[in-house]
């Protein structure tokens, strides 16, 4: 079904709930009494009501509102939304090196409604699926979204597997254009930060023409063109990894000036040969051994350097008390440059009483991911490199080891044999990944009334795809240099222009490296290799009927029957050089062993709908949808929705759904490899007394060397949930609503890759992960994907929305929080659960923040309007290290909990002019920094003192919006 048409009537899709849904602004009052006279598709329904007619809690996004808080990009709207959980998904959480799923999250921003997460949450435009990310592939790259020809923003809170099958177990957001617009619109947009950094622009134009009800025809068009610009950590005054007093340092010791290490063949052969420290007679001084702390210079002599706390990170001994450390928080980007380029046109046309719509979308996104230079260490197999004696180098070489001589009592006889470092590569700069995401969508659709009866159909037939190449850009170098079959040199090497002693590790404060090592580094450049690419594709073919039943004792039954046939496919590809010239580079985050040729599956769906009104204001819907999925079968999904408004003034309503997540093709199909565990941490459980962890002292407890597995696993089957919710919707008195929204979910068969320490202390529980030899020992471990865990969320949605006149104009205020009531997991079904992850630092996954809100109040005069609005986000028991932990530092300021984080933006509109509106605003109207965090994540040297789940970097910033239509 490749190059098909695709296009879902936007038009019958959707329009919203006003008086039950306490989240339309009462700004929009106007608006009412022609909207709930329109009968329309709702998001999350199959059937057509009055838009003012619905049991589930949705939030509108209007324009007006996103003008207002100075919105221009989809990432930005997410992370306002209190329903929206704090994971790694956005552009600051994953702009440094990380690991586990975010990898592969080059240039993306998702959504995670209730904490589901990305892949657990549901993305439509105009109500139907877009592809999800081309490296991804198992979430929407939100960055996609044509956001200029956005007319409102649909935010279901409710799972909705019955009516849209997978994914939608946290909720839905549907992004809605424009549709039967007439005229040109233009429109910029300028987002400029006080301290510099970080700023973005948007310019867009809009045009449309013919009118729906006149000419039988509307044709329209959107293309906008933003860019957000790069923001440094050394840009902002806030983000200092050294605050040792508070308990935060780094732990590296690859320094800019390098530190000397033992290694084989070197001053220092092994840990047993480093120096003894002075005044000792066991402790040697093997954690590394900086010049600068033996000079008198001190390791905050050079830029971003400092003293490795040693006592922080555990090190009683002071194996490493003249070791220094990096911060690499300085070093790192906060904000990735991201440029996107997108289009939507939309024509629709009146046939008789029928109308076709094309629709067609195309985005291009460029983003650039920068993070710190490279840690290069000394050994003898990735990095054998050492820092020589030789007429180059000798001055330097000497003076250092003159230190070592008088510090540590170095014989003589050593001089001359060379050092092994640990080296941070300042002159290399930052590591550089160019991603490139191109998506587009096709739709056509066909809706009308079915014959003479009052049943009306909808159809539509699509294809969409995203394609993504990730291409490394400056940072990254070959490791050697390399000759093909006839002896020619395909490649100069990093480590062979090291090894030379062009280049200096130990600069002081004022000296530079000579042009010649400059010019020697960049001969050895990797830049413009592709790291990797993918592609996702969906072809769409769906089309339901609805309409009136039969008569109740609460008015007419209605009803809705459709089906859906999809395909799904995924190609993903490592390395692009031709497998007999491929030099190796280092550190490249290269992923060949997951590469796809190819990869699909089929969907076959079926749902039905059936709205029942009982009695007078009391409502039952009934809805159920069958998956068939080509692969691992059958699921299906019911929901039980009931409203119930006794009074004009109360509503209640209440939901029970069951969802699933399928597996991404990645979880399915990575490609599976096998390694050797080589550290000695493990006995047999079944033959060591005291458990699993081995202990040479205890007969059976003797550590076991086995192979272990990871990648994708096929017989992986969907996550599945179950979910409730109960809420009240109050209208105390006349333009005023207040609802209360409790929900649970508890998801069940996660698919997750539990650490070997998981499966080796549940071994009773994971017995099929191990396998043994014919002489019973443990051979090879399974640590691939396995559908184990369960996650329990549970909370409390607030809303409110009110409107007075108030001094010849009118004011307008209202609030959307969140509060977390329960949070927490378990690795299989069956064993306790973990402890509460409500307001709790993790270290992946979703962040539970217990309390956030969005408060905003405007007023409205005439041609003018001002507002004000708060974003507030509780803070949360922060992590500790393991000195801090163990009892051997304490944090001076006994911090233990960040603070609350609190932002206010403020805009004014002005629309005197003749068809000229003007919008001004400032963000963080306070200039208020992110609250200090425990964030610094020694694994990946990433991030520093904040925690970029939560809070913005860019401060204060100043908005002016220009619009022209005519």
């Amino acid at each position: 079904m490749k190059n098909h048409i695709k296009s879902i009537l936007g038009v019958s899709s959707f329009a919203i709930l006003v008086a039950s849904m306490p989240q339309i602004a009462a700004a929009q009052d106007t608006d009412k009494t022609s909207a709930k006279e329109e009968v329309v598709i709702v998001t999350g329904s199959s059937i057509k009501r009055k838009v003012y007619d619905n049991a589930l809690p949705i939030q509108i996004v209007t324009k007006a509102d996103l003008e207002r808080e100075g919105i221009v990009n989809t990432e930005q709207l997410i992370m306002q939304l209190s329903s929206n959980g704090n994971g790694l998904d956005n552009l600051a959480a994953n702009a440094d090196v990380v690991s586990g799923a975010a990898r592969g999250n080059n240039g993306m921003s998702g959504a995670n409604l209730r904490g589901q997460g990305t892949q657990g949450t549901l993305v439509l435009l105009n109500g139907r699926r877009v592809a999800a990310h081309g490296l991804n592939g198992g979430a929407v790259d939100i960055n996609q979204i044509p956001m200029a020809a956005i007319e409102r923003v649909d935010v279901l809170k409710d799972g909705a597997s019955a009516i849209y099958g997978t994914d939608a177990i946290g909720g839905v957001i549907n992004f809605i254009t424009k549709k039967n617009y007439q005229g040109l619109d233009l429109s910029v947009f300028a987002d400029k930060t006080e301290d510099g950094g970080g700023d973005i622009y948007r310019a867009s134009i809009s045009a449309g023409y013919g009118n729906l009800a006149d000419n039988k025809f509307n044709i329209m068009g959107t293309l906008a063109y933003s860019e957000n610009k790069i923001l440094l950590a050394s840009q902002r005054d806030f983000v200092d990894t050294f605050q040792i007093d508070k308990g935060l340092s780094v732990d590296t010791r690859g320094t800019p000036y390098a530190t000397i290490f033992p290694r084989a063949g070197t001053i220092f052969t092994s840990s047993s040969t480093a120096p003894l420290i002075p005044g000792s007679t066991t402790v040697r001084a093997s954690g590394g051994i900086n010049p600068l702390t033996l000079n008198g210079m001190g390791c905050d002599s050079v830029a971003g350097m400092d003293a490795y706390a040693s006592t922080l990170w555990g090190d009683a001994a002071g194996t490493t008390k003249y070791a220094c450390s990096w911060d690499t928080g300085r070093a790192v980007v906060l904000q990735q440059p991201v440029k996107n380029l997108n289009f939507i046109s939309r024509a629709v046309f009146k046939l008789g009483e029928h109308e076709l719509s094309v629709e067609a979308t195309a985005s291009k996104v460029d983003a650039t991911k920068q993070f710190s230079n490279m840690q290069l260490s000394s050994n003898t197999t990735t990095a054998n490199f050492v820092y020589p004696r030789n007429p180059i180098t000798q001055a330097t070489y000497d003076e250092i080891f003159d230190l070592l001589k008088t510090n540590f009592g170095v014989a003589e006889s050593l001089r001359g044999q060379p050092y092994a470092v640990r080296w941070r590569c300042d002159i290399c700069g930052l590591r550089t990944i160019d991603t490139e995401t191109k998506t587009g969508r096709l739709l056509v659709g066909l809706d009308g009334p079915l014959g003479e009866t009052e049943w009306n159909y909808r159809t539509g037939v699509s294809y969409a795809y995203s394609e993504s190449k990730s291409t490394l850009g400056k940072g990254f170098f070959y490791s050697y240099d390399t000759y093909d079959t006839s002896g020619t040199k395909i490649a100069n090497g990093l480590f062979n222009v090291l090894n030379s002693g062009v280049v200096n590790f130990f600069l002081k404060p004022g000296q530079t490296q000579t042009q010649a090592a400059i010019d020697a580094v960049n001969s050895t450049s990797a830049e413009g290799v592709v790291l990797y690419g993918g592609k996702y594709e969906v072809t769409q073919f769906d089309g339901s009927v609805s309409g009136p039943m039969f008569d109740l004792p609460g008015g007419k039954a209605y009803a809705a029957l459709g089906f859906e046939l999809r395909e799904e496919s995924y190609h993903f590809n490592g390395d692009q050089r031709a497998a007999a010239a491929r030099p190796v580079i280092y550190n490249a985050p290269f992923d060949d062993a997951n590469a796809l040729q190819g990869v699909s599956r089929s969907i076959n769906a079926i749902y039905a709908e059936v709205a029942l009104p009982l009695i007078k204001n009391m409502e039952l819907t009934l809805a159920g949808r069958m998956d068939q999925y080509s692969g691992f079968g059958v699921t299906t999904n019911p929901k039980i929705s009931l409203k119930y408004k006794p009074i004009d003034m109360v509503m209640f309503r209440a939901s029970y759904n069951t969802g699933f997540r399928v597996p991404t093709f990645n979880q399915l199909f990575n490609g599976v490899t096998e390694s050797p565990y080589t550290a000695t941490t493990f006995a047999d459980p079944t033959k060591c007394s005291t458990g699993y962890k081995s202990n040479t002292t205890i007969p059976g407890c003797e550590p076991i060397t086995f192979n272990y597995l990871t990648g994708g696993k096929q017989s992986l089957g969907p996550e599945e949930a179950k979910q409730y919710s109960f809420g009240v919707v109050l209208e105390p008195f006349k333009n005023h609503t207040v609802s209360f929204d409790w929900w649970h979910i508890d998801r069940t068969g996660t698919i997750q890759i539990l650490t070997l320490d998981q499966l080796f202390s549940n071994y009773n529980l994971f017995v099929d992960n191990f396998e043994r030899d014919a002489n019973g020992n443990i051979a090879r471990v399974d640590q691939r994907y396995v559908n184990a865990g369960e996650q329990l969320t549970e909370g409390l949605e607030v809303s409110f929305r009110g409107g007075v006149p108030f001094y010849k104009g009118k004011l307008s205020y209202g609030m959307d929080g969140t509060y977390l009531l329960e949070k927490k997991s378990r690795v299989l079904e069956g064993v306790p659960f973990g402890p509460s992850e409500v307001g709790v630092w993790t270290a992946y996954g979703d962040l539970g923040i217990e309390w956030k809100h969005n408060l905003y109040v405007t007023y409205t005069q005439g041609d003018w309007s001002g507002s004000l609005s708060q974003l507030f986000r509780s803070g949360y028991v922060d992590q500790v290290y393991p000195g801090v932990a163990s009892g051997i530092f304490t944090a001076a300021d006994g911090h233990t909990k960040t603070d609350d984080y609190i932002t206010y933006n403020a805009s004014v509109t002005y629309k005197g002019f003749k068809n000229f509106t003007i919008t001004g605003g400032v963000k963080n109207l306070l200039n208020t920094d992110p609250p200090f965090a425990y964030a610094y994540y020694s694994n990946s040297g990433a991030n520093s003192d904040w925690e970029p789940r939560v809070a913005d970097p860019r401060g204060r910033s100043f908005t002016l919006l220009l619009n022209y239509k005519f």
